[in-house]
């Protein structure tokens, strides 16, 4: 597994490669904050969720979900039989002992 590096480790990493990179000449320009990198400012930002319609490519579901809501009705309402199976009951004394088992029903 990938060790995991903490945030002072990642800082340091970034520095390191920042030092290498301006004592190899490279020069770190300062942008003034509130400046854009669009080069095109006046305009508004592109919606990101908008698709252009090329006609309607839906598919009709209303029978797929007919079917579906056929499967979820309850089917034959019960029928009042009594399906409990009797279970063996213990019965103790009154000082927790074991006397005899019953039919529980």
């Amino acid at each position: 597994m990938k060790p995991i590096k903490s945030k002072k480790e990642q800082r340091q990493e970034l520095d390191a490669q920042i030092r290498e990179y301006q004592s190899r000449g490279g020069v770190v320009e300062q942008v003034p904050q509130g400046i854009s990198g669009r080069e095109e400012t006046r305009q508004p930002l592109p919606h990101v969720f908008e698709k252009k319609s090329e006609g309607d490519t839906r598919t009709a579901v209303n029978d797929v979900i007919a079917a579906i809501e056929q499967r979820r009705k309850p089917g034959k309402p019960p029928t009042g039989k009594n399906n409990k199976k009797p279970r063996k009951k213990i019965i103790y004394d009154e000082f927790g002992e074991p006397l005899r088992w019953e039919w529980d029903s």
